[in-house]
Parts: C-alpha cells; sequence; structure tokens
C-alpha cells in the first residue's frame, strides 16, 4: 500500500536528513509546509489569495487552511505514491484533518520519530563549526578538524561558529518543539502509528531502522 510517511524529531536531530534520504531512496517526494507556502505564494490561485494577507499579518495559518494546502499539494501526479511530511501536522487537530485525508487518498500512514537526547542534541548544535572558504561543517565532538580551530582543506582559515548555535538557544528550541509535539507524539503512540528510531548512531545506522520502520506492518 502507499505511504504518507511524517518524519519527527528535535531541531538538531536529522530528520531532515533522513527524509532526504527516503525521498531518494523511494522515490516519493519530501514535502515541508514550508515549501509548500512558498510554492503556493508564487502562484495565482485563489488559495493563494486567502494564505497571502494571514501570512503578510505573521499570524499563524488555520488548521483547516493548512490541511487544504496540504490536500493541493498532495494532490499531484508526484505524490500519487505517497509523500514524505516534514513540519507536518503540527497540532492534534491537523494529525486529526491527516488521518481523513490518508484514508480519501487511500494511503497508510506512519510516524517515525528519529529520537535523540537532549545532551546530544546540545553537543551537536554548540559543537558545530564551518569553515568559511568552502563551507565544510566540523563538530568539536563528533568530528573535529585535524588542527584545533581550522579548516583541513584551508588550514589558513578559522573556522567559524554560528551565534545562534549556543546552549542558550538550542534549550530554547527544544523546549518549544517537546510543548507544542509531545501531545503528537502521544497522538501516535496512541493509535499504534508511531515508530521511534536512535538518532544518536551514524546516518547510514539510523536510515536502515528509518527504513525498517517505514515497511514494518503495524
Amino acid at each position: 500500500m502507499s505511504k504518507i510517511i511524517v518524519m519527527m524529531g528535535a531541531p538538531g536531530a536529522g530528520k531532515g536528513t533522513q527524509a532526504r534520504m527516503l525521498e531518494d531512496s523511494l522515490g516519493l517526494p519530501q514535502i515541508s509546509t514550508g515549501d509548500m507556502f512558498r510554492a503556493l505564494l508564487k502562484s495565482e490561485s485563489p488559495l493563494a489569495e486567502e494564505v497571502r494577507p494571514i501570512l503578510a499579518s505573521g499570524t499563524l495559518v488555520p488548521d483547516d487552511l493548512t490541511v487544504r494546502i496540504v490536500r493541493e499539494r498532495t494532490g499531484q501526479d508526484d505524490a500519487r505514491e505517497g509523500y514524505i511530511l516534514d513540519g507536518f501536522p503540527r497540532t492534534i487537530p491537523q494529525a486529526e484533518m491527516l488521518e481523513a485525508l490518508a484514508a480519501e487518498q487511500g494511503h497508510d500512514l506512519v510516524a517515525v520519530l528519529v529520537d535523540v537526547p537532549f545532551d546530544v542534541l546540545e553537543k551537536r548544535v554548540t559543537g558545530r563549526r564551518t569553515c568559511p572558504v568552502c563551507g565544510e561543517i566540523y563538530n568539536i565532538h563528533f568530528k573535529p578538524p585535524k588542527s584545533d580551530g581550522v579548516c583541513d582543506m584551508h588550514p589558513e582559515a578559522q573556522l567559524k561558529q554560528r551565534a545562534d548555535d549556543n546552549a542558550e538557544t538550542i534549550k530554547t528550541r527544544v523546549a518549544t518543539y517537546e510543548r507544542d509535539t509531545e501531545p503528537i507524539l502521544d497522538y501516535y503512540d496512541k493509535i499504534g502509528r508511531l515508530r521511534r528510531v536512535d538518532g544518536t548512531r551514524d546516518l547510514e545506522a539510523i536510515y536502515a531502522d528509518v527504513e525498517k520502520a517505514v515497511n514494518r506492518k503495524s
């Protein structure tokens, strides 16, 4: 049966990377709400006219309108055999509406959580360093450069740390994620759709388990 794969995970957990690997492997489109809104704003459809003033005002798009946008995007030909969702659903009503949409489209649905403890997330974010010349990304905890503070390929370049790659920012982002996402994790857990994958290992090991989770029969 064709599938809707809902990818979940805290900031820095690597769910976006796993979603892209799934996209390449399964040939299903990876769809994020951000991409959908950006594409919609470039169009001249009645739905775009409805959404434009809401986004311009900075207020949240209502759940029913967000689901209409998801329905329009996922009704396109490339999503006929299923699709991968990143950043949706964000609320219980959206999750319930997605259940109805899955039934309407004839897709099975599985939610995959890339599970990473906070201390590992903190090290991933605060330890990140980037070469200003080539953009190569290092991590002082997990993937340090050969020489402290400089790029392996450009030893003249001092590695930079992004201003928002700090402990306070990641703590705030994870707290927001937990507040907003825990209810959805509980919802999917209760209806037997949630699959948890250990996100602390290397990419290939994580992906092997993500793929098993996606293919596992309920």
